[in-house]
């Protein structure tokens, strides 16, 4: 029976939930692989030291899904302790460097063997340019790094490599394999994954027509049309929606129905 082993990375905020989950996935022989590093607390070093010493296990792999740092900036005290493991995870240059360790690339297709056990990576870009999942197909889960919560949206910060279009084709990927759990990597696992998927496009798609019917209104900036969509939202959280803002009329510039010059959008 394929038993993932949840690991929180000790890293609770806002942002995180109860903080990242990382999960520990031994193989039966002797060796486990972990997918995402966490942030290199030492809760999280000492609960994933206990784990496998409980399945008298060696780390012998790290499987990073993007390179933001709550996911991957654990790497560099995993290396400390865990000198032979190896690190994995789709490049992404100019950000991957300051985690300090030496990445081992993969891409879409490839497989990661977990002793009896396949990993298959699933190129989900959008929140990121280089997120990947993990597929194990004979229990039909999959690993979503940070592709979906349940219970909340999913920021995708268009000013820092985040791309809404591909976001929504990498959420149609996702149902496309028929999974049966999503294990994400903020909040509990998801056992409806098609009604919940359904439910962020149909939620993206809603707010595409908010942004439109806003640039149609005559609001021409990324602040004006956040303001009249978000109508009763705290200041604290306004960034984020200014981000979501601009994600969308990215998207709806390489779809080539947006133009802008300067800060200034129309359609």
């Amino acid at each position: 029976m394929f038993e993932p082993i949840l690991l929180l990375a000790g890293n609770p905020s806002p942002m995180t939930g109860p903080g990242n989950n990382t999960y520990l996935i031994a193989d039966g022989a002797g060796a486990a692989v972990l997918v995402d590093a966490g942030v290199g607390l030492a809760v999280h070093l000492e609960a994933l030291s206990a784990a496998l010493d409980a399945n008298g296990a060696r780390l012998s792999d790290v499987l990073v899904t993007h390179g933001h740092a709550d996911h991957a900036s654990g790497a560099t005290r995993l290396a400390d302790e865990h000198p032979a493991v190896r690190f994995l995870k789709h490049p992404w240059p100019g950000q991957d460097e300051q985690f300090g360790v030496s990445w081992s690339a993969i891409g879409d297709g490839d497989v990661v063997r977990v002793g009896d056990d396949e990993l298959i990576v699933v190129a989900t870009p959008g929140h990121s340019p280089d997120h990947v999942s993990f597929w194990h197909a004979q229990s039909r889960t999959m690993f979503t790094g940070d592709l979906v919560a349940l219970g909340t949206s999913v920021m995708i910060h268009a000013s820092r490599g985040g791309n809404l279009g591909q976001y929504m084709r990498s959420l149609e990927r996702v149902l496309q394999h028929e999974p049966r759990t999503l294990l994400p990597a903020h909040g509990p696992r998801i056992d409806d994954p098609h009604a919940l998927i359904s439910g962020y496009l149909s939620h993206r798609n809603e707010r595409e027509r908010q942004v439109i019917g806003a640039l149609r209104a005559g609001h021409a900036t990324v602040e004006a049309i956040a303001e009249s969509i978000y109508h009763d939202l705290s200041p604290a959280l306004m960034p984020a929606a200014r981000e979501n803002v601009r994600a969308h009329l990215e998207k709806l510039r390489e779809e080539g129905r947006a133009v802008h010059d300067g800060d200034r959008w129309r359609m």
